[in-house]
């Protein structure tokens, strides 16, 4: 069974930054597509940016050019760096790991954007 534990979320403001992680229990991770997605209050869970096992990347267009995902696979690691951050950022994000046998989800960790 797979584990994704988020960390890094936070009240922060406006313009502001923050690098989420998530950590992953998986076996062979590197064989993985990864992905952060966000939950804001009264809406649906949306994909925000993901990752596959061989480094190719996609983002929302809402995140494109302020968003970057990344990995180590030597330390079954994924991040999400955020760089100027909007009020609108504010949800909860969680982990996301995917394959065609395999699905697993983090708790979830909640990040504030607020002056």
């Amino acid at each position: 069974q797979v584990q994704l534990v988020e960390s890094g979320g936070g009240l922060v403001q406006p313009g502001g930054y923050l690098r989420l992680s998530c950590a992953a229990s998986a076996r062979r991770f590197t064989v993985y597509t990864m992905g952060w997605y966000r939950q804001a209050p009264g809406k649906e869970r949306e994909l925000v940016a993901g990752i596959t096992s061989g480094g190719s990347t996609n983002y929302a267009d809402a995140v494109k050019g302020r968003f970057t995902i990344s990995r180590d696979n030597a330390k079954n690691t994924v991040y999400l760096q955020m760089n100027s951050l909007k009020p609108e950022d504010t949800a909860v994000y969680f982990c996301n790991l995917n394959s065609p046998l395999l699905t697993a989800w983090g708790q979830g960790t909640q990040v504030t954007v607020s002056s």
